[in-house]
């Protein structure tokens, strides 16, 4: 059984899941695009999962909790589950970015406590 999933997106459509083409067990990712102007259509907050924003490209605002927040290409940021958040693009710029969520206090290690370096004869072809 192959310890990978690989697929392909289109970065040009409107908004990517990946759980299901990925077969994701411990987070959920996706790739959007909002239009100039055009917002996601309704302010929420989850039950369980934070999310972690990386804006891509464009420019636009993050309303959190009642504050306006504008936004550009390289922010990132986390929300709490119980946020209350909604994106919009600006008016003359589309806003692209990748959203991953994740079970709130979940993570009980990261690269660097959580990576085992492999000690095996099988390497790729530039090592």
């Amino acid at each position: 059984m192959a310890q990978y999933k690989l697929a392909h997106i289109n970065l040009n459509d409107g908004r990517s899941e990946l759980h299901d083409l990925l077969e994701l067990t411990g987070a959920e990712v996706s790739c959007n695009t909002l239009p100039a102007g055009v917002s996601v259509p309704f302010v929420h907050a989850h039950t369980h999962n934070e999310e972690i924003y990386l804006v891509l490209s464009g420019q636009g605002l993050l309303f959190i909790d009642g504050e306006e927040l504008p936004l550009a290409q390289g922010d990132c940021f986390r929300i709490d589950p119980r946020g209350q958040r909604c994106l919009r693009a600006a008016d003359d710029s589309e806003l692209r970015f990748i959203c991953i969520q994740a079970r709130a206090k979940s993570l009980e290690g990261f690269t660097m406590s959580d990576g085992v370096v492999s000690q095996g004869d099988r390497k790729p072809s530039w090592l």
